[in-house]
């Protein structure tokens, strides 16, 4: 469950100017509830890799994730955050369509597309108590932008994800990330610990009781990151662990929801923990709520939203006022789970369209009774109100 909120708003503008076509109709959190014209998530289905890393054009959205927790050789401890979304302007042309079949016709310019791709940088820099972001919009055209399957690519201007060799169960040898904002750049290698982790019901993510309202949404909760970070110029050689989220659909949230809380967090015994609760206009939990437990061992385990247990113990306020969660207790009885969760700074809020919040965090508590400690990402959309 990634925050790809608000994208038909942000991108309704640019819709006719880039691919010719009318905005998005009735812009949601994840854009039009009706999506005419694109494929929908309505079934599960077996993932497919190195296939399924790369775009769905299909779709009208999809989202590449990617948040970690890093360690520099003096001790300090930085944050990361770099996510690509694509979204389209237009279905691809229907099978049997008047020339579906044949080669297209030749734009009217090498700038027109079909495509959008946005992409967000951000760095929690703990030791220092900064908090710094950058985002990224580029049409779909003449290589500005763009994603691909193998190998892996995906890319805006000079900020990218890609795979350097393919692999085997989903893996990939090595990948590498790169990104650069004032003061701050990572270049990092990632290494997947293990195959990728279906979420929902065979990789099904359903949303709410309309069956549209899905996509399909895998992560790879554990790789193993090493690198180097660029701070003000000066370099840090890194490693830590990231997580990588893949979502891809055309529905939206149901009508009656306005944003979600997603927890990912990586234990020091190897499991790892991902939840998102939907949020209905009145507050309470929709119970489409969902999440995936993984064992030290390997063994994953869907997660219903009556099994865990999340309760708000802290809050913070940002300038312009918006309240968010700012401290968690997250249970899950089933596991003998108790785990307190805090940011590691209290401001890591993305002021984009529309403003959410995306930060590292720790966690502590008891599991199976044992001590269990860890880290992780957590993200909050639609606590300002935009949708």
């Amino acid at each position: 469950m990634r925050s790809a909120a608000g994208l038909a708003g942000l991108l309704a503008a640019l819709a006719c100017a880039a691919a010719g076509g009318a905005p998005p109709a009735e812009p949601g959190v994840l854009g039009s509830g009706e999506a005419r014209g694109f494929a929908a998530a309505l079934a599960p289905r077996p993932f497919e890799f190195p296939r399924d890393h790369g775009p769905h054009p299909e779709f009208r959205h999809e989202w590449w994730y990617l948040t970690g927790n890093l360690d520099a050789a003096d001790g300090e401890r930085f944050g990361f955050e770099l996510t690509f979304f694509r979204f389209a302007l237009a279905p691809p042309p229907a099978p049997g369509a008047i020339g579906a079949a044949s080669p297209p016709a030749q734009p009217r310019s090498a700038w027109r597309a079909r495509e959008i791709y946005m992409a967000h940088f951000a760095v929690s820099d703990v030791a220092r108590g900064r908090f710094r972001y950058a985002h990224k919009l580029s049409r779909a055209a003449l290589g500005l932008a763009g994603a691909q399957a193998e190998p892996l690519r995906v890319w805006i201007d000079d900020w990218s994800l890609r795979a350097a060799a393919a692999g085997t169960g989903g893996r990939s040898a090595s990948w590498t990330l790169a990104a650069a904002q004032p003061g701050y750049a990572l270049e990092l290698t990632l290494r997947p610990l293990e195959a990728p982790v279906p979420n929902g019901r065979g990789g099904l993510s359903r949303k709410s009781d309309r069956p549209a309202d899905a996509s399909y949404y895998y992560s790879i909760p554990r790789l193993e990151v090493h690198g180097r970070l660029l701070r003000d110029g000066v370099p840090l050689e890194v490693q830590g662990l990231a997580w990588l989220d893949r979502e891809w659909g055309s529905g939206a949230l149901g009508a009656s929801e306005t944003g979600w809380d997603w927890f990912a967090l990586q234990l020091d015994d190897g499991s790892t923990l991902m939840f998102y609760a939907l949020r209905d206009r009145d507050g309470a939990r929709d119970p489409h709520s969902a999440g995936t437990w993984v064992a030290s061992s390997g063994a994953v385990r869907a997660l219903s939203s009556p099994e865990v247990q999340i309760e708000v113990t802290d809050h913070w306020t940002d300038a312009a006022g918006v309240r968010y969660p700012a401290a968690w207790r997250v249970r899950v009885p089933a596991l003998a789970l108790d785990l307190a969760v805090h940011p590691v700074l209290a401001d890591q809020e993305l002021e984009v369209r529309p403003r959410y919040y995306e930060g590292a965090v720790d966690a502590s508590g008891d599991g199976s009774g044992h001590e269990r400690r860890g880290r992780g990402y957590v993200e909050l959309v639609g606590y300002a109100g935009e949708r």
